[in-house]
C-alpha cells in the first residue's frame, strides 16, 4: 500500500495539478483587489511570498466586497455573513482580517437603535412607526408632529431633554400610538432610551407582580426611565391601588425629577380626571384624582389629535 506521503507528492507533481495551481494564480493576479494590494506593498513582498500565501488570496478573491454579491445581510455569501475579508500584511505572509461590511454596519446600527427602546405590552407595527410615515393631511396631525418635532429640535440643540412631553388626546383610531412609537424611534436614533407603556395590560400585571414579588422592580424601572411614554391612559379599569400606589407613584417621581413623559388618550384633560375619579367599586374620589391630574398636567403639554379612523 502507497504510503500517503507518496500519494501527495505524486499528486503535486502531476502535470494537471502543476496546470490547476498555475490557473489558480493567474486568477488570483488578476482580481483587482489583490493588484492594488501588491502594488500599494510592492517593497514588502516578493514572489515567495506571494506563493506561499496562494490559499489567503484565493480566499479574498471568492468572497463579496462591498456587499456586492449579497442581496440583504441573510443571503451573503461571504464565510462569515456581515464581514468582509481585508488583505494585511503579517510576518512575511499576506494574509487575512475580516471587518464588518455595509450591510452589517447598517444592522448593527439598527439593532443599537432598537435596543433604545424598551417597549411593555406595545404592538409591533407601533414600535416600527416613523415620523416620515404620519399622513399630514389632516391639519391636527400637522400641530401633532409640529409638537413631536418640536421636542426633538431642542433636545438637538442644547444636548438635554425638555422636562416637558405631549398629552396627545384624540378619539379611537386616529394614529396617538403611532405617533407615540414613531417619536420613541426618532429618539432612539439619536441614542435616547425610551419605555413605551401600553397602560391597561401594564397595570394588569401589576396586580400580579405582588405575587411574584417583582413589583417595586418593575415600578422602578418604568419610573426611572430616560423617557416615558404611556399609551391609552383612561382606558384601563381604575382602581384606588392602580391609580394611586402606581400611577401616582411613576409620575410623582418623574415629576420630582423634572423627566419628559408622554401620553396618549382617548380623554382630554377633564375627561381623564373624571375617570380617575370613579374607581372600580363606583366610588367618587375626586382629590385623589385631582392630585393625579396635577402632575399629568405638570408634565405633559396637551397636543389634540383628531382626524379619520384609520382602523376602520
Amino acid at each position: 500500500m502507497e504510503r500517503i506521503n507518496e500519494t501527495l507528492k505524486r499528486v503535486v507533481q502531476s502535470p494537471e495539478f502543476s496546470s490547476r495551481l498555475e490557473e489558480m494564480k493567474r486568477e488570483v493576479l488578476e482580481n483587482p483587489g489583490i493588484q492594488k494590494f501588491l502594488e500599494d506593498n510592492a517593497t514588502d513582498i516578493s514572489k515567495q511570498i506571494v506563493d506561499r500565501s496562494l490559499s489567503k488570496l484565493y480566499e479574498y478573491k471568492s468572497q463579496s466586497l462591498n456587499c456586492a454579491s449579497c442581496q440583504s445581510l441573510e443571503l451573503c455569501v461571504n464565510y462569515m455573513k456581515g464581514y468582509e475579508p481585508r488583505l494585511v500584511l503579517d510576518r512575511n505572509l499576506i494574509d487575512l482580517e475580516y471587518v464588518r461590511c455595509k450591510r452589517g454596519i447598517i444592522e448593527d446600527e439598527r439593532r443599537k437603535v432598537t435596543s433604545m427602546i424598551d417597549s411593555i405590552h406595545m404592538p409591533k407595527e407601533v414600535m416600527e412607526a416613523h415620523l416620515t410615515n404620519v399622513d399630514v393631511n389632516d391639519g391636527s396631525r400637522v400641530v401633532a408632529v409640529r409638537a413631536a418635532v418640536n421636542f426633538l429640535e431642542e433636545w438637538e440643540r442644547t444636548n438635554t431633554l425638555p422636562t416637558k412631553g405631549l398629552y396627545i388626546h384624540g378619539k379611537f383610531g386616529v394614529g396617538k400610538s403611532y405617533l407615540l412609537g414613531a417619536l420613541a424611534n426618532e429618539l432612539a436614533a439619536r441614542h435616547v432610551h425610551s419605555v413605551v407603556v401600553y397602560v391597561p395590560e401594564f397595570l394588569r400585571e401589576m396586580k400580579q407582580a405582588i405575587q411574584d414579588q417583582s413589583l417595586a422592580e418593575k415600578i422602578e424601572f418604568v419610573k426611572k426611565a430616560p423617557v416615558l411614554m404611556l399609551d391609552d391612559i383612561g382606558a384601563e379599569t381604575m382602581s384606588s391601588w392602580t391609580r394611586d400606589e402606581i400611577l401616582g407613584t411613576i409620575l410623582h417621581f418623574r415629576m420630582s425629577e423634572q423627566l419628559p413623559t408622554f401620553m396618549s388618550s382617548n380623554f382630554n384633560y377633564d375627561e381623564l380626571e373624571h375617570h380617575l375619579s370613579i374607581t372600580q367599586r363606583g366610588e367618587k374620589e375626586v382629590v385623589k384624582a385631582g392630585r393625579i391630574m396635577e402632575r399629568i398636567r405638570a408634565l405633559t403639554i396637551p397636543v389634540p389629535l383628531n382626524g379619520k379612523n384609520w382602523r376602520e
